[in-house]
């Protein structure tokens, strides 16, 4: 029987491209869905996300249930799980656009606006970018070396440099990725990354951490 891959549906993500995406890498059973049942009895959890920190955070929390099956699949369950763009971000303590929001709080840290330190440099951080790893990234190589397409206008700090999978360049380095036993996200949108964010997503689907 094939796994089902619950992927989130809270108002705030682009999920008809990385329900393609996640079809294209081999998934079998995506099931997009509100509903908490569903996330806690799925094998695996991909979690989007496009717009604000705020808008999403509140979006999450409006659905009854829907964080607490989460928590209770991926934290105590041990499900493998995917944060995408926004869906990366809200695994922080907080984010401070448009005020202070709290996350999901899985992975200490914070989000913050990306911080223009030349003149030459675009925000939003937009468009093809390397991703590099460190010396020993967490998330058992899961994420790999190679380029990726980015948008977005915050970054996640986390509190522990320990929990960084992998960073990007944009005058100063930023974030491209963090994990923690099993739990994943990345800043970029492997759906747009065509061959690197497909053959990502196929590993993820296969990944037993």
């Amino acid at each position: 029987m094939a796994e089902v891959v619950a992927l989130v549906d809270y108002g705030a993500g682009n999920l008809h491209s990385v329900e393609n995406a996640l079809k294209a890498a081999g998934a079998e059973g995506v099931r997009v869905t509100a509903d908490p049942s569903v996330v806690r009895a799925a094998d695996r959890i991909v979690l989007p996300g496009v717009g604000s920190f705020k808008a999403c955070a509140e979006g999450l929390r409006a659905i009854p249930g829907l964080i607490e099956a989460m928590e209770e699949r991926v934290r105590v369950g041990g499900a493998p799980f995917l944060g995408i763009c926004v869906g990366m971000q809200l695994l922080a303590s907080r984010g401070v656009e448009h005020g202070v929001t709290e996350g999901l709080g899985w992975i200490a840290g914070e989000v913050h606006r990306i911080e223009r330190t030349d003149p030459a440099i675009k925000i939003p951080h937009m468009g093809w970018n390397d991703v590099a790893l460190p010396a020993h990234p967490p998330a058992g190589g899961l994420i790999e070396p190679g380029e990726a397409y980015f948008l977005h206008s915050y970054h996640f700090v986390p509190d522990d440099g320990h929990a960084t999978a992998a960073m990007t360049d944009h005058g100063g380095g930023l974030v491209a990725a963090v994990g923690r036993d099993n739990v994943v996200g990345v800043q970029f949108h492997p759906e747009k990354s065509q061959a690197y964010g497909l053959e990502l997503l196929a590993r993820f689907l296969e990944w037993r951490p």
